[in-house]
């Protein structure tokens, strides 16, 4: 059985419950997606499967180079 490790920070990089993007389209995705992230904002690990939104790129660019889309 594994340790215990507790709460550990992430940035959600995609959700499923639509929001409103500032030129009025909706947007969402088909899952709910998460990255851990170290108390400097840097990944733990060293790839992200599927796409990113535009929002999330534009906060945190190094999550942003591991996508491999933006949306």
């Amino acid at each position: 059985m594994a340790s215990l490790i507790g709460v550990m920070p992430a940035v959600i990089v995609r959700q499923r419950k639509p929001w409103r993007r500032k030129d009025g389209v909706f947007m969402y995705f088909e899952d709910n997606a998460g990255v851990i992230v170290n108390p400097k904002g840097e990944m733990k690990g060293s790839a992200i499967t599927g796409p990113i939104g535009k929002e999330c790129a534009d906060l945190w660019p190094r999550i942003a180079s591991a996508a491999n889309a933006i949306v």
